[in-house]
């Protein structure tokens, strides 16, 4: 059996300019990830990221709220989405919605989010975005970082799969952290959990995370 035979597919919601996701389309094209990304959705018609998938052939959804009665019908139309291309994963890259129970009861420990904080630490309702990054300086923190998790019904609360940090300095700005923490984390240990997710490296066993060698590199 080739690599290629078992490649996982991936679906990536997104909201904004799809860094992450073109960080892990880069580890594909490497051939160090073992997975495929076979749809985009965006809760923002006007998105960058729907520009990254459609240059690479990749198809595009819009799924706004706007555009929906409610949260639930909005998420059926993604679970429909995900299920006609057959995800074995779906990885919230930049988005910004509330994932709906049903969503994440069909696909158990197969949602996975990137957070720009050190969870528990800046997690939950209103901290997204730039708003993370205010909240860490303005508290003085010392470091910060990025964590990626499977997502649950709360916000922010799934099971922690990876993190690393980063210390906060004195010069910066919520701005510059932000910057810092995409390039130097985001960008490196999303496309790493994605890449041994591919790989059966990392299952849940009695509410834990456990990797098959032990530790995540």
């Amino acid at each position: 059996m080739t690599q290629n035979s078992d490649k996982k597919k991936l679906v990536a919601l997104v909201s904004g300019g799809g860094s992450n996701l073109a960080a892990i389309t880069e580890r594909i094209d490497g051939g160090d990830i073992n997975g495929e990304v076979v749809a985009v959705i965006s809760s923002n018609a006007e998105a960058f990221a729907l520009t990254r998938a459609r240059e690479r052939g990749i198809p595009a959804y819009v799924c706004a709220r706007k555009d929906y009665e409610n949260n639930e019908a909005r998420d059926r139309e993604i679970l429909r989405i995900v299920r006609e291309h057959n995800a074995d994963y779906i990885l919230l890259a930049g988005y910004l919605g509330i994932i709906s129970p049903f969503l994440i009861d069909a696909y158990p420990y197969k949602i996975v989010n990137i957070h720009p904080a050190l969870l528990p630490k800046f997690g939950g309702k209103g901290f997204f975005g730039i708003h993370v990054h205010e909240a860490v300086i303005a508290a003085g923190e010392k470091e910060s970082g990025a964590t990626v998790h499977f997502v649950d019904s709360g916000t922010d609360t799934g099971l922690i799969i990876a993190q690393r940090s980063l210390k906060v300095l004195e010069e910066d700005t919520p701005h510059s952290l932000q910057q810092r923490i995409l390039s130097n984390i985001e960008h490196k240990l999303f496309p790493e959990v994605v890449r041994a997710l591919c790989n059966n490296e990392i299952k849940v066993e009695n509410g834990k995370v456990i990797f098959k060698d032990g530790n995540f590199k």
